[in-house]
């Protein structure tokens, strides 16, 4: 596509306008000419969202100093240290935003294509360049305007930019259909429990059918008990062979159970064998920082042995030949359970939980067995097809990533130390 002796290595500085946003003081914040700006919020990784657009006092000539045009890149300045350096492309109106110094613009050159700098950045940040260069503190890392700006650039011709661009833009292409296809699978998941309850509401309504009693129940009268786990507040090391371990929140809010998130068990814990999970079992979050982790429920398929519920999540346990414990799984990450489940949270904004009183009061959908194991193995369907789908774009991406090191890298020079990456 071209060749490696057309690589010219230049400073970034060199090849477009690296500049900080403006710092939001107490003043600005009330100050006359207010205007909106983009912070690290609003700058994901290849897309900028408006949404949530603050404000603050900006003179003309600041405006004319932070504004953003069309194809500036914002990179994030502040985040965390996996995250510092990630960037998208600014696609607005000319001066309908300004930036603020939790945000890098880089401005190309006439040298450089928006997006072949913008595949440059996310390769950056993908192997840790941005990261080796950032100054780190107790919570945050800052990119630094000045190292970035210190950065080797690639630079090759701009018929060669265009055409990797075009290259990648085609991966690209594919790997959004197959999320919308997803997206689409997801969707039509949520409404086959949307439909259960619609079903259930209809049996309520019936008269002189007798189904009444059989479409809704409180999740206290379908369990047999709920259990909670051991202390898990200790060392993080990993067990050893033959060591007992206890879960982490991260073995239930993957969204499949994950025996590999857990550590030692204290010692001053005992081990207690009722405890130890088993294959079905169905765990859910009581209580953890984050509200949007507490009441993640997943059914476990393939336990380590050794291993014991945690402190931090419950284990519920139906009664026999009343629910299906996949059906169940289900329906608790359904939207109308999810927000009965929500409005039942306890705790402050730096620690939520779903008290297990709270929980059992909790109603779900309850058709009759046959009916709970129809809607599992459609549900099973979809599943299934989501995760073929997800697999095809896993592959996809790895293809994508190896496509952009050949194009970007091949032999190319580290961009912090200039050695040769091989």
């Amino acid at each position: 596509m071209w060749d490696s002796a057309e690589i010219q290595w230049t400073e970034v500085r060199n090849v477009g306008d690296v500049r900080m946003g403006k710092q939001l003081s107490p003043t600005a914040r009330d100050a006359p000419g207010q205007f909106p700006y983009l912070r690290v919020a609003n700058v994901h990784l290849g897309r900028i969202d408006y949404a949530d657009v603050n404000t603050m006092g900006f003179t003309s000539a600041e405006r004319e100093a932070y504004g953003l045009k069309p194809g500036d890149i914002l990179l994030n300045e502040g985040q965390s240290l996996e995250l510092v350096g990630r960037s998208a492309i600014y696609d607005g109106m000319e001066g309908k935003f300004c930036f603020q110094n939790t945000l890098i613009r880089f401005r190309p050159g006439v040298d450089v294509l928006p997006a072949y700098a913008q595949l440059v950045f996310e390769r950056w940040l993908a192997t840790g360049v941005f990261a080796a260069i950032a100054k780190k503190t107790t919570s945050i890392a800052h990119l630094g305007g000045d190292r970035f700006g210190a950065l080797l650039f690639p630079l090759i011709p701009v018929a060669a930019q265009r055409r990797i661009v075009e290259v990648i833009e085609s991966s690209t292409a594919l790997e959004r259909g197959i999320e919308a296809t997803i997206a689409k699978l997801r969707s039509v998941r949520q409404g086959v429990l949307v439909e259960l309850a619609s079903l259930s509401l209809a049996g309520q309504s019936a008269e002189g059918h007798g189904t009444s009693a059989e479409s809704f129940s409180s999740l206290g009268n379908v369990l047999e008990r709920i259990e909670v786990g051991v202390a898990s507040a200790g060392p993080e090391a990993a067990p050893a062979p033959g060591e007992w371990g206890v879960i982490r929140l991260g073995a239930v809010t993957s969204g499949r159970f994950d025996s590999a998130q857990v550590k030692k068990l204290p010692t001053s814990v005992k081990p207690r064998r009722q405890l130890e999970i088993t294959s079905g079992d169905l765990l859910m979050v009581r209580v953890n920082g984050s509200a949007s982790l507490v009441g993640s429920a997943v059914v476990v398929d393939k336990p380590s042995p050794r291993l014991l519920l945690s402190d931090l999540v419950m284990r519920l346990v139906p009664k026999f030949g009343v629910l299906d414990l996949n059906f169940l799984g289900a329906v608790l990450s359904a939207p109308f359970v999810r927000r009965q489940v929500v409005a039942r949270f306890r705790g402050t904004s730096g620690q939520f939980q779903i008290p297990q009183s709270e929980l059992k009061s909790v109603t779900i959908p309850l058709p009759d067995l046959p009916k709970q194991r129809e809607a599992v193995a459609t549900l099973k369907a979809f599943d299934e097809q989501v995760s073929r789908e997800s697999g095809e774009l896993s592959k996809l991406r790895r293809l994508r990533q190896g496509l952009v090191d050949d194009l970007l890298s091949g032999r190319l020079t580290d961009p912090v130390g200039g050695r040769i990456l091989r």
